[in-house]
């Protein structure tokens, strides 16, 4: 379609989350068995190790506390500070500790003695985000035999350990990034467990120069306390972090713990049944653009065809992932008007449509926020004669959703009446022109039962309502929408990302926090050597931080060249390839998205206003909560929930445990689980969680202020995301930095 039609409470009752053994039975705790809050405390050096941990914590909605080691008023790490007594009952206030390293307190340490004593006494492990290897921590130092260096490159792997302990979601493989041929972007120790160390490596890599392998992540059992070592550097977003990261939550919590997270790929193809303006390799824009106007029978639009269709269908059944199509019905009435009333595409969608998602995307595509003046570059919007903002009225954002809906039912697609892409996502504030959502959309989409409304990540990221309904954020590909081969998308990307005297726009040079390439890609190759690659890795970057936003796409990166199908096979071959069958990709369509990002922001805000309150005694576990909060959590596989008509399967398993969001049943004022009899509960006793040898003898070892107080690690930028639908002048066409090499 040408550029002008697409434009034309809380309360407080108590919510229980008991975990009792066996089924159906309540077994009393004795009145001595302590209390273990369901809190993480976070010892934070400031440095990206604690920080990666801190975010994953975030994301899972794991509750922790940060104690920041620069903070001159924080408090004292003491035996009150960690534990005292409730209701004649001992309380450990923290399940699990996080230290910066094995000692950020420095020798002789009263704060590092009170953690020891601590943890020994309530079986309290503890993870060192990134620490020296040297026989404190149950390793040679790496001058024995070992290394110390930079890793990029390496090609660590899970240990046979690893994958029957907190590992054995991945495959084995844990490819260390190397991003840029100049920069050193982690750095950390590969070393051998000490002389009668009782160490278990859970993830090593070979040792250079050397026959053996080395640790990165292992196990530490020492004087009744538990340590997971990690000796290597890695920031939240750099990949080896992300693959390990729920391994060393769940090793933190015992796989017995709140919060939850999944890997979450869902793709939304827009404009299906419409057709997309087509970048002009020689004019350097869009015919059909407010800055690019040639003669308008020029344009020549992308539009699949029936084999294309047929493609995505099979592509679909093939690799067993699902495409959401948002469509334009008004698109293939169109074109039967044009065609002897033919649409040979849509008869085709309608033989598959069962193969797709569908999402109401508008009968025509319409621009739906104010009325555009596109007589100036950019365009502007028109406005009243008393200077007011000129907005389309309701009547006709109610018609776009009717209309499409009742074309949609009469084909027989599958929707869910519920979700809706705006065309563009109008309607919605977008800057600079229109700094507020169009006062007519919510209450058309109030009237149109609307509860989920996509909107451009790259523009308005958090979920917000939009009167009665919420935003379903969605990250755009950077495949263009304008181009359909291989060489358009080259040729633009170029103009884009190219200093102007290398032949680029020079737009890259002039834009904030943009950056150009060395190089214009090569014509033929650059799409398969570069944006692929970069393309699968921003979207799997997401997809492994527990984001289950959606990416989106048109419906001209599946016509012609097809070039959508590189980068997406890419992305679903990298995640085979490191992740093992129990930890599948999860594929929600828009609905249930917005539904886990309510979710999540409702049990955010409760834990941030201190409104959670979560314990362990013995095998039950309490969670107090506002009664409209549900509470995420994971649990050891075969756990039943207790219901008044008798007990089921909490939850749905993943990695290697099961997890979900709960609440209580009708007529009950609390949820209870219970565990199975064999799984592990982590010495609710208070005894040793494991077999207890002698420390390591110690041996002659660099100090301790030898070790990098920083980890290092440099500062990797994360992929940006750049909007999908241009503007209409080249001022608008660069909102965020380029990509970056991957």
């Amino acid at each position: 379609m040408s550029r002008k039609t697409r434009m034309a409470v809380l309360t407080s009752s108590a919510l229980l989350l008991a975990v009792a053994a066996p089924l159906n039975t309540a077994t009393a705790a004795p009145d001595d068995t302590p209390r273990v809050d369901l809190r993480v405390l976070l010892v934070d050096d400031e440095g990206p190790a604690t920080s990666a941990i801190a975010d994953e914590l975030r994301r899972a909605g794991t509750p922790y506390t940060n104690i920041d080691l620069s903070d001159p008023g924080r408090p004292v790490i003491d035996g009150d500070f960690l534990a005292d007594t409730v209701d004649g009952r001992p309380r450990a206030k923290y399940q699990a500790v996080v230290l910066p390293n094995d000692n950020p307190f420095g020798a002789g340490s009263t704060e590092l003695a009170a953690l020891a004593s601590y943890e020994k006494e309530f079986a309290v492990p503890q993870v060192d985000a990134y620490t020296y290897a040297r026989p404190e921590v149950g390793l040679d130092p790496p001058t024995q035999g070992g290394y110390s260096g930079p890793l990029d490159g390496v090609e660590a792997a899970v240990t046979t350990a690893g994958r029957a302990g907190p590992f054995g979601y991945l495959d084995g493989g844990v490819p260390f990034e190397d991003i840029s041929p100049t920069e050193d972007e982690s750095y950390g120790y590969l070393a051998r467990p000490a002389a009668d160390a009782d160490f278990t490596s859970y993830v090593d890599a070979p040792i250079p120069g050397s026959g053996g392998r080395g640790s990165l992540v292992g196990e530490y059992r020492h004087d009744g306390r538990r340590e997971l070592v990690v000796t290597f550097a890695y920031a939240s977003h750099q990949r080896q972090f992300q693959l390990l990261a729920r391994g060393i939550v769940g090793w933190l919590t015992q796989d017995t713990g709140l919060g939850l997270s999944r890997n979450y790929f869902s793709v939304h193809i827009d404009d299906v049944y419409g057709a997309d303006d087509r970048w002009d390799t020689e004019l350097n824009c869009t015919p059909g653009d407010v800055d690019c106007q040639p003669d308008p029978g020029a344009t020549n639009p992308i539009r699949m065809s029936p084999d294309d269709a047929r493609h995505a269908a099979d592509w679909s059944r093939t690799r067993g992932f699902g495409l959401d199509l948002a469509f334009n019905g008004g698109g293939s009435d169109r074109y039967r008007e044009d065609n002897g009333g033919q649409d040979p595409l849509a008869d085709q969608l309608d033989t598959d449509k069962n193969a797709f998602r569908w999402i109401n995307h508008t009968y025509d595509h319409a621009f739906l926020g104010c009325v555009q003046d596109v007589s100036v570059v950019p365009w502007k919007c028109a406005t009243e004669l008393d200077g007011s903002t000129r907005y389309v009225g309701q009547d006709e954002i109610s018609r776009q959703i009717r209309d499409n809906r009742a074309w949609g039912e009469r084909a027989g697609l599958p929707l869910e009446n519920g979700e809706l892409v705006t065309g563009e996502h109008s309607g919605m504030r977008i800057l600079p022109q229109q700094p507020d959502d169009n006062p007519h959309l919510a209450p058309a989409l109030a009237e149109n039962g609307i509860e989920w409304l996509g909107s451009d990540n790259s523009r308005d990221p958090a979920q917000r309502p939009v009167g009665q309904a919420l935003t379903v954020p969605r990250h755009p590909l950077n495949i263009f929408y304008n181009v359909g081969r291989e060489a358009e998308q080259i040729d633009e990307y170029n103009w884009l990302y190219t200093k102007a005297a290398d032949g680029g726009s020079g737009i890259c040079e002039t834009a904030p926090d943009t950056t150009c390439l060395d190089a214009p890609l090569d014509p033929v190759t650059g799409y398969d050597d570069y944006i692929v690659p970069l393309e699968a890795a921003g979207a799997l970057r997401r997809t492994l931080s527990n984001d289950p936003r959606p990416h989106y796409i048109h419906q001209s990166n599946l016509a012609e060249d097809r070039i959508a199908y590189p980068v997406l096979d890419r992305l679903l071959d990298d995640y085979a390839a490191l992740y093992a069958d129990n930890a599948p990709l999860v594929n929600p369509r828009q609905r249930a998205i917005g539904a886990e990002l309510r979710d999540r922001a409702a049990w955010q805000a409760a834990l941030d206003a201190g409104q959670v309150t979560a314990y362990r005694i013995g095998t039950a576990v309490t969670v107090v909560a506002p009664d409209d909060v549900r509470v995420p959590a994971s649990m050891p596989n075969g756990t039943q929930q207790q219901l008044p008509d008798g007990g089921k399967d909490f939850g749905s398993p993943y990695a290697g445990t099961v997890s979900g969001w709960t609440g209580p049943a009708t007529g009950q004022d609390r949820v209870t689980l219970t565990l199975p009899a064999a799984a592990p509960t982590g010495a609710a006793d208070g005894s040793p969680a494991a077999p207890v040898q002698k420390p390591a003898p110690k041996l002659p070892v660099p100090e301790f202020e030898e070790f990098p107080k920083f980890p290092k690690s440099p500062e990797i930028p994360e992929i940006p995301e750049i909007p999908n639908v241009r503007g209409s002048a080249a001022s608008d066409r660069v909102k965020a930095p380029a990509p970056v090499r991957s």
